[in-house]
């Protein structure tokens, strides 16, 4: 099981790291400007990391910092991501991790995105409860084209 914990600066190294792998890079579609970029991943962490609004969490596994999960805000509605580096896919990390994050997590609903073709992490999103409520597209720079994305959202306990 993973454990969650707070985002130290040894963990933005390890998730640079992550963030370097192309094929990770490709399955997320969403990623940020030049993933080379140490001083832009580094920036972008520090604002993440001193806004009040966004809850982030380490996922550690095996005592290494295996990804994280986070929950910030998206034009007013809350969102969740979370990244997982490629040495520990398949292995239940990811769905562990964000159903123990969704269990600290009160606000809802919640919602969640995933580009069509990332089987892997729409799985994850639905085994922790999320549901597709719409399509959408976006300019994806890790694939240098267009790409569809499913919105998954989490309802409240009444809407279930």
């Amino acid at each position: 099981m993973p454990i969650l914990r707070d985002v130290t600066p040894s963990d933005l190294e390890r998730f640079f790291e992550h963030q370097l792998d192309p094929g990770a890079n490709w399955m997320a579609a969403s990623t940020s400007g030049d993933p080379s970029d140490r001083d832009a991943f580094l920036a972008r962490w520090n604002r993440v990391l001193a806004d009040p609004s966004v809850t982030a969490r380490t996922i550690e596994s095996e005592a290494e910092a295996v990804g994280y999960v986070a929950t910030f805000l998206r034009e007013g509605t809350r969102e969740v991501a979370y990244w997982i580096g490629r040495a520990h896919w398949g292995r239940g990390i990811a769905t562990a991790a964000l159903a123990q994050f969704l269990g600290e997590i009160e606000e809802r609903p919640l919602v969640a995105r995933a580009v069509r073709d990332n089987v892997a992490s729409l799985r994850v999103l639905e085994k922790c409860g999320f549901r597709r409520i719409r399509e959408d597209r976006f300019f994806s720079r890790a694939r240098d084209q267009e790409v569809e994305e499913l919105v998954l959202g989490l309802p409240t306990a009444a809407q279930d």
